[in-house]
């Protein structure tokens, strides 16, 4: 009879996970260069190809290990996935607009503490491009890859070994830490712990993904239209209430419906 395996990842585990997936793009990487004069691609279609083909065969070998199926990995709770789509993901998505002004400010004290280097600013603007792998890769690819690898698999993971706070922090820190920059390693932690809380909640990927995909959606709309202060002079103030409020709406229908029983009092008659 095959043992069932233990809970994976420990800490430990997810960093070495982690680094393997990165060799895995580098590996991969380097095989798409090596095959350019025969595929012709652009670097942000190399980066993105990396990226997909790394992360699938990471993925292949620890489902294969914690015996998972993708369906179990995307939506492991007792409520519907479309109930969950419907009444879940629309609030969430009421606390983007916040979400993006607050880490936008953040942001903006962070690189005038730590200034942009020649190659972040690069890369940066690499990554927010209008072009069509750029916005495959940071709207699509990273927040369903991202999703399956730190919440589905790794908080997963963490939530069966450590107290509840711990195995949400933990995660939220590995997530900043991945990104391998102190400006998105503050934006990691505060988004990851936002985005384990919603798991450890639903146990679903779904409203998981919707955030993260909306909110990197949004960084890119911003760092190519919004850069223009004086297009938005005057209507910050208008910005800023409209987002706190829907923000708000969006928190208090999340806790209705998400927030844990309290427990009841057992009665013991003699």
């Amino acid at each position: 009879m095959r043992n069932r395996p233990g809970p994976f990842p420990t800490g430990f585990q997810a960093a070495l996970l982690y680094l393997a997936l990165l060799l895995g793009e580098v590996v991969v990487s380097s095989a798409l260069r090596d095959a350019q004069g025969l595929l012709n691609l652009s670097q942000m279609q190399r980066d993105a190809l990396s990226v997909l083909l790394a992360n699938g065969l990471v993925f292949v070998l620890v489902m294969h290990f914690r015996g998972l199926t993708y369906r179990g990995l995307f939506h492991d709770s007792p409520s519907s996935a479309r109930a969950t789509f419907f009444l879940v993901v629309p609030p969430v998505l009421m606390l983007v607009p916040a979400l993006l002004l607050v880490m936008g400010v953040v942001q903006e004290g962070l690189q005038w503490a730590f200034p942009l280097s020649a190659w972040e600013q690069q890369f940066f603007d690499r990554v927010s491009g209008l072009g069509m792998a750029s916005l495959v890769a940071v709207c699509v690819l990273a927040p369903v890859l991202e999703e399956m690898l730190f919440r589905g698999v790794i908080l997963r993971g963490f939530l069966e070994q450590y107290p509840r706070p711990i195995a949400i922090f933990g995660s939220a820190v590995l997530f900043g830490a991945a990104h391998l920059n102190i400006y998105q390693f503050v934006l990691g932690v505060v988004m990851g712990a936002l985005l384990g809380w919603l798991y450890e909640r639903t146990r679903s990927l779904i409203p998981c993904i919707a955030l993260h995909g909306v909110y990197n959606t949004g960084t890119v709309v911003i760092a190519n239209f919004g850069r223009d202060a004086e297009r938005w002079r005057g209507a910050e103030l208008m910005f800023w209430t409209g987002s706190v409020v829907l923000a708000l709406m969006g928190a208090v229908a999340l806790r209705a419906m998400l927030a844990r029983p309290k427990p009841t009092a057992e009665v013991v008659l003699d």
